[in-house]
């Protein structure tokens, strides 16, 4: 609209408003559209936004930051201190975190696209009404954007698919949804969205007909169980059938499924009754019903959805609900509010953003904005799955997810300390993919910790940041422990007192080479970033030579040939790392500690992988023929806690003809056991042949060669 008639809208407006909250005090309504006229702002687009707003039922303050919400925005002069003096600090609050997503409007570039999408869904978690507005703003542009330049209105149509029409459905609200696709859909592709339009107008009227046909068979085996409901017809919008057309490579002509039937009745008893005249009358399309009132969705969806074979064996859709479980199946977050003057929402209103909050907050550390989209967008746009605690408790997950997923969700603990699981009832490997109803069991130890591989098959950015994080913290205490032994050892060799490692002679040592501490300094030391002999030159009076390589002037002993031979280099001394113990068919590779020699580790070791910053230190070995050496090799065995398994176990390493250097056992209260082996082994496949052994006795869950990394 062009010229906005203010007492026209206000009117409108209230009266809009009344209609849902009747004892609602409009009168800030009147005020901002005052002030606006006052500091000459536009009123087009803003009297839209709060028309959306008032269609969504929220409060007063909502709508007011509505019309206000560009007044902070567009160099305007009204200030957010008038706007606090004049509408009070929700309002501001509200204006100031909307100018804050929309203050660079649709800047080119991918960064400032996702800084954007990143303030919305962080202020979001703070007050759902935030993103209310700028939802609403966003449709106004959709629909309306001559505003704008074309390039602009591409850039908001891809923003759409990308960010706002995933988050609108994340939060339920269904019409919304539909409409940021299909507005999207028609800035990007004009030419298709028009003859999609004019295909489905023509396939309405040849299947009216048919879709009446129907309708009038549900309403005749209604009545007959005395059942009153509303039946109608509903066309699928028209990006969803673009994409099958897309997905499935198919014509229009042979997309069957345009409209589905939506059934509204009274109660949820009368909701299973409609599913059954249904079932009756057609033949159920198998894997197509899905049961949301039982299994509610976490944002409030209820609904019986099943497919069937209609008449002329073409397939028809329907959806069965009760008025109040319509209202949320549209309108989403928004079905949940409830109109208080000053009242906060209950706390059966809040639930429904509770987990919205969780993902949100949990990955607000990430500072990179594109990993912040990756990571939010994979638990907040996925496809999901329906699980239960033991307690009953509904967790929802992306598809795919496993049970250390679910772990995690419950508490970081638990998912650190996740030894294995049960899946309604049964124990299951832990990269085992949970399905819609299972009942998950976590089981724990407290001196467990993630594995590395978890990150292969976790689907949750939840569980992968917890994973990386503690994988982090212990790689920094392995290397302050890795630093400080080799500190103390050049320290020892040059006749200095290993103590002087944690001292404040070493404090000062490290803050002259720029570290904060002397735990950052044992790190780099660790890591192999930096040299043990510099420190050593900063406290030694003089300077002392370093030592590349430890070379033996006398061939090696017969016990120390083992099987390994150092490229281009004889008799230098080198031991095998314990944090991967490498195996004769791993991958190996070698690092030149100073002053030891060199450390043999697996090409995959992660200790490794940190190490090979420093690229000089790295050098190339490779296995030679041993005889009959053995090497250690730890596996870690768990099982069922039940009398005679350590005895069978230790008869199949005796069959594998294996000698077992250490054994160790913890039983746990779910009446499971952990064993620790090491176990002399000649080679990677005698170690497979042995864990292969294991795995056949009766009662072992799982058998894995264990890695300290």
């Amino acid at each position: 609209m062009t010229h906005v008639d203010v007492h026209s809208v206000t009117d409108e407006l209230v009266s809009g408003i009344r209609s849902y909250a009747p004892d609602a005090k409009t009168a800030p309504i009147e005020k901002a559209f005052a002030y606006l006229t006052e500091i000459g702002s536009p009123l087009d687009h803003p009297a839209q936004v709060a028309r959306i707003l008032a269609e969504m039922k929220v409060d007063v303050t909502t709508i007011t930051a509505g019309l206000l919400h560009d007044a902070a925005v567009k160099g305007n002069s009204g200030s957010l201190d008038e706007i606090e003096k004049r509408f009070g600090k929700d309002v501001r609050f509200l204006v100031n975190s909307t100018a804050r997503i929309a203050g660079m409007g649709f800047a080119v570039g991918e960064v400032t696209q996702l800084e954007n999408f990143r303030k919305m869904l962080l202020a979001m978690s703070k007050d759902i009404r935030v993103v209310m507005i700028r939802f609403a703003d966003h449709l106004q542009t959709l629909r309306d954007p001559s505003g704008i330049t074309r390039d602009e209105t591409v850039r908001a149509a891809n923003e759409t698919l990308d960010i706002y029409a995933p988050l609108a459905n994340r939060l339920g609200m269904g019409w919304l949804r539909l409409q940021f696709e299909d507005l999207a859909f028609m800035h990007l592709f004009p030419t298709e969205y028009d003859e999609l339009v004019e295909k489905v107008a023509v396939r309405q009227k040849d299947q009216k007909s048919y879709i009446d046909g129907i309708i009038g068979a549900v309403r005749e085996r209604l009545a007959r169980q005395n059942i009153n409901a509303r039946i109608f017809g509903r066309v699928k919008h028209y990006y969803g059938i673009y994409q099958k057309l897309k997905r499935q490579n198919i014509p229009f002509e042979k997309v069957y499924d345009v409209t589905g039937l939506r059934i509204i009745t009274g109660t949820e008893g009368e909701c299973y009754a409609v599913l059954g005249v249904i079932h009756g009358l057609w033949m159920p399309v198998p894997g197509r019903l899905k049961d949301f009132i039982g299994t509610p969705k976490p944002n409030g969806y209820q609904s019986l959805q099943t497919t069937v074979i209609g008449p002329g064996g073409e397939k028809v859709e329907f959806q069965i609900r009760t008025e109040d479980m319509d209202r949320v199946a549209e309108r989403g977050v928004a079905a949940h509010w409830r109109y208080k003057e000053k009242e906060p929402l209950s706390e059966r209103d809040q639930s429904v953003f509770s987990s919205l909050r969780e993902i949100i907050q949990g990955h607000k550390d990430i500072t990179d904005s594109r990993d912040f989209l990756d990571s939010v967008k994979g638990d907040l746009f996925s496809h999901v799955v329906y699980v239960f605690t033991p307690q009953g408790d509904l967790k929802e997950l992306p598809s795919g997810s496993c049970p250390i997923d679910f772990a995690y969700s419950v508490h970081s603990q638990v998912g650190n300390q996740c030894v294995g699981a049960r899946v309604n009832g049964k124990i299951v490997p832990l990269r085992h993919e949970l399905q819609n109803g299972d009942s998950v069991e976590v089981l724990t130890h407290p001196g467990h910790g993630p594995s590395r591989d978890w990150l292969k098959f976790v689907k949750t950015a939840r569980a992968a940041n917890r994973i990386r994080a503690w994988l982090r913290a212990e790689e920094r205490t392995r290397s302050i422990e890795l630093g400080a032994e080799l500190l103390g050892r050049e320290l020892r060799k040059n006749d200095l007192s290993p103590k002087l490692v944690r001292s404040d002679k070493m404090q000062d040592v490290a803050e002259h080479f720029s570290f904060k501490n002397v735990d950052d300094l044992l790190v780099s030391i660790g890591y192999g970033k930096f040299s043990a002999h510099q420190v050593i030159n900063r406290i030694s009076p003089e300077p002392v030579k370093e030592k590349a390589l430890e070379k033996v002037e006398k061939p090696l002993p017969e016990k120390d040939k083992k099987g390994v031979q150092i490229t281009g280099i004889d008799n230098v001394l080198y031991h095998f790392s314990k944090c991967c113990s490498p195996l004769p068919g791993d991958a190996i590779a070698g690092y030149v500690t100073r002053g030891k020699g060199v450390t043999i580790h697996t090409r995959d070791c992660q200790n490794l992988n940190l190490m090979s910053a420093d690229m000089d230190r790295l050098i190339d070995v490779e296995w030679v023929a041993s005889g009959d050496k053995t090497y250690p090799a730890p596996v870690v065995v768990n099982s069922k806690d039940k009398p005679g398994m350590l005895a069978n176990i230790s008869a199949a390493l005796a069959t594998a003809k294996v000698n077992v250097r250490q054994m160790s056992v913890v039983t746990r209260r779910d009446k499971t056991a952990l064993f620790n082996f090491t176990l002399d082994v000649k080679d990677r496949a005698h170690l497979d042949m042995v864990m292969k052994k294991i795995a056949q006795v009766a009662g072992v869950i799982s058998v894995s060669r264990a890695r300290k990394f």
